[in-house]
């Protein structure tokens, strides 16, 4: 199942069920346990639903497309932090899909700004590092400081990066449905 079509609550979830077994690329997860994992390191630190629900939705641009295995191995960039706007720009507002949108920026920025951050990285996160543009130099830095939701998309490129423990406990999909739910009636 690869959506073409707008998505509700019910389609998100239902293909988190249907492609959610995948692998995340190069990580000992799946995607689902991924998205759920990043989704709950949101929420214990005290983040809004919006936020909440774009950590667990950031990835889920890897669910839309029909490419196989790990894209980032085959030297491509499957621009997932885009793909996905299309399918959600209807049921939820900037404070969900700005951060999804720049959570590879974000990573981008921290390289930039962190010393040890680009070393910490998985080796696929480095990977695809090269193929979405490289390190910010200063001024692209500075540009995306000024963005609207660049510190939340800060802040969910952290859990995206601590969400890859095979054995981690989470609450489940439904559980994340009322968030996302809640981020929805805030789309204004």
């Amino acid at each position: 199942m690869v959506a073409n079509a707008p998505l509700d609550i019910a389609g998100i979830v239902a293909l988190f069920e249907a492609r959610g077994h995948a692998q995340y690329d190069g990580e000992p997860v799946t995607q689902l346990q991924h998205a759920l994992q990043s989704a709950h390191l949101a929420e214990q630190a005290g983040a809004s639903s919006e936020l909440i629900t774009a950590s667990l939705l950031h990835d889920l641009g890897h669910l839309l497309h029909g490419m196989e295995g790990t894209p980032t191995q085959q030297g491509l960039d499957d621009l997932h932090q885009y793909r996905s706007r299309a399918f959600l720009k209807h049921l939820f507002g900037p404070a969900t899909l700005d951060p999804i949108r720049l959570h590879v920026d974000a990573k981008r920025y921290l390289c930039a700004r962190e010393p040890g951050y680009l070393e910490a990285l998985s080796a696929d996160s480095q990977r695809s590092l090269v193929l979405q543009g490289g390190v910010f130099d200063d001024a692209q830095a500075l540009q995306f400081e000024a963005l609207p939701h660049a510190l939340d998309a800060v802040r969910l490129r952290r859990w995206d990066d601590s969400a890859k423990c095979a054995d981690a406990r989470t609450p489940d999909l439904a559980h994340y449905a009322r968030h996302m739910a809640i981020a929805a009636t805030g789309r204004a």
